[in-house]
Formats: C-alpha cells, structure tokens, sequence
C-alpha cells in the first residue's frame, strides 16, 4: 500500500474564500468518488493558523505503485490539479506503509 501525502500553500494573496480556491477544494473533494483506484481519500483545509502551516491537505491511499500511476494520470485528477496549479503551490510524500 502506498500512502500520498499533498500539502498545498495558497500563492500570496489567495484567501481560502477565492473562487479559484473553493472551485480547486470542491474538485478535490469530488475525487474520491470518480477514481477506483483510491482506498481512502480525505482532503480539507487547514484549521491552525501557524506561519509554517499548509493550507490544505490530501490523505489518500492506493494498492500499489501501478495504481499511483493510474490515479496520477486519470482525468480527473489531472482537471483538479491543473485547477490549483493557478493559484498554489505543493510538496508530496508517497509512503509504502
């Protein structure tokens, strides 16, 4: 099993209320539903406002490497990354747990 880990950083001056920004959530959120290759998938805003605290997160799980790849490349996914390429930044893990 693998475990992917986004966290993104909304660009200066995006809020968490920028049109771009719900949009960019509401695609995430919808994800879960559309990729069979997802096990688990949670994704929300942050709720502390740290200097070094992300913005928003992406907890998801998949079988293996094969199914990373198919859930990278599906459609969907690829729509609501293009989404928050707009407007944020992010770094990801991908743990084998």
């Amino acid at each position: 099993m693998i475990r992917h880990l986004v966290l993104f950083k909304l660009n200066e001056g995006v809020a968490k209320d920028d049109p771009r920004a719900l949009a960019g959530a509401k695609a995430f959120e919808e994800l879960g539903a559309l990729i069979p290759e997802l096990r688990e998938w949670e994704c929300g805003w942050n709720t502390t406002d740290r200097d070094i605290a992300y913005d928003y997160a992406i907890n998801s799980l998949v079988e293996d490497r094969e199914a990373l790849v198919a859930y990278l490349g599906h459609p969907a996914h690829q729509a609501a990354a293009g989404q928050w390429r707009e407007f944020a930044t992010w770094v990801i893990a991908d743990v084998e747990v």
